[in-house]
């Protein structure tokens, strides 16, 4: 980041701060800089780890072992995967401040000297910060559970100390992020008891022992860190959420110094607190992401369950956010599976506990993942999802008190921001739309949310038909972080080549649409919405988009109007992006989309509408879609185009499934 972009950013980032946050960013300056001069000395352990006595592993099929071993002898080669299934040769042994993606080594400086949005630097922060969670270490440790070889140990304790020689406390790129801290000590803390905890084979002779030390050292270093520089203010984010997990696994698992009591009633009650603050009373989390909904439930899961299996259970309340989020995540997702790409996603994850792939992406299906570990935590049903057998067998306990009845699905999320249209729910000629009505993203800053006020997406039997673009990179070239988290890319209206809402930087908003609701629907299959934002109303001759969306469950006949309100004449652009693989075609009668299952037909009508497909353009981009981090590909996308003032945008949208014909 060069100078001149980097005090635009630091202007503009001042410009989402209160007086308040202010003087904590002056407060948490200072303490960087006096921890430069402190000693990082690590006071002695007390013998107090907690030892949850797991043997052995969970009942797995044939297939499962082999995936998880043969995933391991990657790992003891060198070969970890990151962002899904993308596998990196990070070397033997693994070279954990080296970008696996650039080439990039980071230097062995003091946390606060290191800039991680310098890519000539630290290569990209991403792929270092995620091959240095640890979550491939998880994986030796059950290969170790499963079969009691001493390879699996071996290369879990070479991992550890070439680690802990790589990067002692607070230095280097794997102390910059107190999130990355949580997560590691989330893995850790699986590691710990997969392995045997106190007890284990690990820790036997003059080496072990010394692996026992170093890593109780970097631990207390890791839980200190962490309450030191916990993310306040607009940054209170999924940050705050992992931070706090990772202070609470370490604290409860390590309890073995003077401060981890008061570390993990802080982490505790806070936990408490964001619980409620970041997810909405229908269950959606606050940031407008999908992708970080899922990633903050599992960090609240990973806390919880380690709440019951140390005897010290969250509450109530925690565990219906919970719950609700999950009802939330289960009534969004296609009968296939496939879930809307709202907002960023990275594919980070808390944790990886089992091999295998979820719709529309290459790496595990996380949201499968979670649905299975709620059905069992709550519902009591068999944990037939091997990631959730490998997660209760780590942490077994009692289940959590809990509302039995808040497992079903929905339609309607007003305090969300999300609404449901189509029929057939859960059937194989499921019709399922979504509409977003809600915030553009959580404080401040809104970090990881898009401007997609009044998107809509659709798939049909289960097949992606309108889609939202995915989130590509956050840090490759802007043009491409602008376009993936801009207007033109989501299914809805863009006026005068502005995006509705106006950033400040790659995780910075600093004018914000806000949508309203002016009509509720009655039903998801006879639906009838009306609702504005005002993201347009900052142009000199103000702007206000309306859209009304219906439809017809009997025809199955989807109309979508877009109003413009304004004394002045402006460029307006209506959007449809289709997904990859579907037969797009423009023809005279209007467009005609072809699945596996369904065919879809569209007709436009109003003044002077100019429509044009367009298919990856690069300059500027549009027409691109991205199914997993760092990956794009094009789509078609039909851009309707007019000048206007007031006359309407009609677009009609009927269905036919192919086997009705």
């Amino acid at each position: 980041m060069n100078a001149t972009v980097r005090m635009a950013w630091l202007v503009n980032r001042l410009r989402c701060m209160s007086v308040p946050e202010m003087a904590y960013r002056l407060r948490q300056a200072a303490a960087i800089g006096l921890a430069r001069h402190t000693s990082g000395r690590t006071p002695p352990p007390l013998p107090r780890a907690l030892t949850l006595e797991v043997r052995g592993a969970p009942a797995l099929e044939r297939p499962e072992i082999d995936a998880l071993l043969l995933d391991a002898e990657r790992i003891e080669a060198g070969h970890v995967v990151l962002f899904g299934e993308r596998r990196f040769d990070v070397g033997v042994p693994t070279a954990w401040n080296r970008d696996p993606e650039t080439g990039v080594v980071a230097p062995p400086l003091y946390r606060g000297d290191i800039a991680i949005s310098d890519r000539e630097l630290v290569g990209d922060i991403k792929h270092v910060w995620e091959l240095n969670r640890h979550l491939h270490l998880v994986t030796l440790a059950q290969a170790w559970a499963l079969t009691g070889e001493q390879r699996w140990l071996k290369a879990l304790a070479s991992n550890l100390r070439s680690w802990f020689e790589a990067c002692p406390p607070l230095t280097g790129p794997n102390w910059t992020s107190p999130m990355e801290l949580g997560i590691r000590l989330v893995n850790w803390s699986l590691v710990w008891q997969l392995v045997g905890g106190e007890r284990s084979a690990l820790f036997e002779g003059e080496a072990g022992r010394r692996l026992h030390a170093g890593w109780l050292d970097s631990i207390h270093a890791h839980c200190r860190t962490i309450a030191r520089h916990l993310s306040r203010h607009s940054s209170a984010n999924n940050h705050l959420i992992g931070e706090l997990a990772g202070l609470y696994a370490g604290a409860v698992t390590w309890p073995c110094w003077k401060e981890s009591k008061d570390w993990q009633a802080l982490a505790r009650r806070e936990l408490e607190q964001e619980a409620q603050a970041q997810f909405s009373r229908d269950g959606v989390n606050r940031e407008q992401a999908f992708g970080y909904h899922m990633f903050s439930c599992e960090f609240l899961f990973v806390a919880g369950l380690l709440g019951q299996a140390g005897n010290q259970p969250f509450s109530r309340s925690y565990w219906a956010v919970l719950q609700r989020a999950l009802r939330f995540l289960r009534s969004v997702r296609d009968v296939d599976g496939g879930l809307p790409m709202v907002g960023d996603a990275d594919d980070g994850c808390v944790f990886r506990l089992h091999a295998g792939s979820g719709p529309g992406h290459a790496g595990p299906d996380r949201a499968a993942q979670l649905l299975a570990l709620g059905d069992t935590v709550f519902g009591g049903q068999p944990d037939h999802h091997p990631g959730v057998r490998w997660l209760l067998h780590a942490l077994p306990g009692a289940r959590p008190d809990c509302d039995p009845h808040e497992i079903d699905t929905g339609w309607s999320f007003p305090d969300g921001g999300y609404l449901l249209f189509g029929n057939h729910f859960g059937e194989a000629n499921e019709i399922k739309g979504m509409l977003d009505c809600g915030p553009l993203g959580y404080l401040g800053i809104a970090a990881h949310g898009h401007a997609d006020a009044l998107s809509l997406t659709l798939s049909v039997a289960g097949e992606a038909c309108l889609v939202d673009p995915g989130t590509y990179s956050y840090w490759q070239d802007q043009k491409w972080r602008d376009y993936f988290r801009g207007t033109s890319a989501h299914n809805t209206v863009r006026i005068d080549g502005l995006d509705q809402s106006v950033s400040g930087g790659r995780f910075m908003w600093l004018r914000k649409a806000r949508a309203s609701i002016e009509r509720m629907p009655a039903s998801h299959h006879e639906f009838d919405f009306r609702g504005s934002h005002d993201g347009y109303t900052r142009l000199p001759d103000p702007v206000l988009h309306l859209r009304s969306v219906r439809f017809d469950g009997a025809s199955n006949t989807l109309t979508v109007r877009d109003e413009v309100a304004a004394k002045k004449a402006h460029k307006v652009e209506t959007f449809w992006h289709f997904a990859p693989g579907l037969d797009v075609r423009l023809t005279s009668q209007g467009l005609s989309v072809r699945g596996k299952r369904f065919v879809l037909q569209m007709q436009a009508s109003g003044d002077d509408l100019h429509l044009e497909l367009v298919r990856g353009a690069e300059n500027p981009p549009l027409g691109w879609h991205s199914a997993a981090y760092e990956a794009k590909e094009p789509c078609e996308v039909l851009r309707i185009t007019t000048v206007s003032s007031a006359v309407p945008i009609d677009c009609r949208f009927t269905i036919t499934f192919v086997d009705d014909k």
